[in-house]
């Protein structure tokens, strides 16, 4: 009877080596399965907004001997933009040496693991990969206020640049956790500020810079294929779900109410730019249904996170009516040529959605922040976090497109006869249509 008794404890011991050996593992984060398979599919979907959502919603706005030039960008800056993520990006925006810049820490992704996860249990390469596909998109939106002019070299170097020197540093301050507006407690989901004002900003230097289009202003631009930018800008609208509601990091209520919201203020912006052009000029256009549905995504962006269908509904209609007002009124006034209104929508855009999201957090209208909540101190949060990256963005790209300028012998344009071909010829030596 001993001997089987001893037995017996013997292999209960043995039962318990791999339960002791569980628990000490599960004491570090364990995999939160759902909310990886959320992130790994809103990941794609950020993706699939620049390739090929972006992509054809521009190429459909140029002539049509610029296409594949259109084209091309998009694509080029989504390789050059992977690559410079891992060597530099990451470790700049999401490093922790300092609340303005993140350092050299993660160079080439270093400390990132197949077996590190953050503590709501994503894996380290998953986050890695998500906050990538912003990176591609950021720059990829500029390239819309100057296209058919600006060189091929001229538009990687001055991608590669900007996005070390702009975006990966504002995205510190924003998102690194350790930023300086990250520990004001600036609202912005995912990238009112990070993503659409840095953009908008950044374009405006740039098509200023470069100068306009031939025959802007005195010619009639129009764009070569309405169904390709329609279909683009549907490509965009389902992306923005992974955009926005991917921006949470989890797969639950919170998330389900962010698309809804987002796709609220997309409808209510479409719906409100059709209507300024029927005021004004008696027909509500295609093109400008699809740019009021950009407006909207990327009015909402920052605010999704917290308010409501109210707040949704609200800055949709806000952002309807001021981007086109921007990309109108303000633009002809000043004669900047923002061929494809990238400064109108998305850093108007990008504005009126971080600053409204200061009123609309509140639970009183909807949103989701608590009792102690005030609206006023909010909006100062916002508007000084705005200001800021306004100016530094506005500094660092003139800057950087003077040093372009130098490299690309002292022009950013290509030449008048090779703007008269078009670049899918005159860059690529190929064109889209045969």
């Amino acid at each position: 009877m001993k001997r089987i008794a001893c037995i017996i404890s013997l292999l209960a011991g043995f039962c318990l080596i791999p339960s002791a050996a569980m628990a000490q593992a599960g004491d570090g984060p364990t995999l939160n399965a759902a909310d990886t398979a959320w992130i790994l599919t809103a990941t794609a979907l950020v993706l699939f907004m620049t390739i090929p959502g972006l992509s054809l919603f521009y190429a459909g706005l140029v002539a049509r001997k610029n296409v594949l030039s259109v084209l091309m960008n998009c694509f080029i800056i989504t390789a050059v933009m992977s690559v410079v993520w891992v060597v530099c990006g990451y470790s700049i925006a999401f490093g922790d040496a300092s609340p303005y810049w993140g350092g050299f820490g993660h160079l080439f992704a270093k400390g990132i693991t197949t077996s590190g996860m953050s503590d709501g249990g994503l894996p380290d390469y998953l986050f890695f990969a998500f906050q990538m596909t912003f990176f591609i998109i950021t720059p990829a939106l500029m390239v819309g206020a100057f296209v058919e002019r600006m060189k091929f070299s001229a538009v990687i170097l001055f991608t590669i640049f900007w996005s070390i020197l702009v975006y990966a540093p504002v995205c510190h301050w924003v998102w690194g956790g350790n930023g300086f507006m990250f520990d004001w407690g600036t609202k912005d989901l995912a990238g009112g500020i990070v993503v659409h004002l840095t953009a908008g900003i950044g374009a405006l230097v740039a098509c200023i810079m470069v100068g306009p289009r031939k025959g802007y202003g005195s010619a009639q631009l129009q764009p070569h294929s309405l169904p390709l930018c329609v279909t683009g800008t549907g490509m965009l609208w389902v992306g923005w779900f992974g955009f926005n509601a991917g921006s949470g990091l989890a797969a639950n209520g919170d998330a389900a109410q962010t698309l809804v919201v987002t796709h609220l203020s997309a409808a209510t912006a479409t719906i409100v730019w059709s209507l300024c052009e029927k005021m004004k000029h008696g027909k509500a256009s295609v093109l400008g249904a699809v740019t009021g549905a950009i407006a909207g995504l990327a009015a909402i962006t920052p605010a999704s996170g917290d308010v409501g269908p109210m707040g949704g509904l609200a800055i949709g209609a806000a952002s309807g009516f001021i981007c086109w007002f921007a990309s109108t009124a303000v633009k002809s006034k000043f004669g900047y040529d923002d061929s494809l209104d990238v400064v109108g929508v998305h850093g108007v855009g990008g504005l009126v959605g971080t600053l409204m999201v200061a009123f609309f957090a509140a639970g009183a209208l909807g949103g989701k922040s608590g009792a102690d909540y005030a609206s006023g101190a909010q909006f100062v949060i916002q508007l000084k976090s705005s200001v800021i990256t306004i100016v530094y963005t506005l500094i660092v790209t003139v800057v950087i497109l003077y040093i372009v300028k130098a490299i690309c012998g002292g022009s950013l344009r290509v030449t008048d006869s090779e703007e008269e071909e078009g670049l899918d010829l005159s860059a690529h030596g190929e064109s889209g249509y045969n």
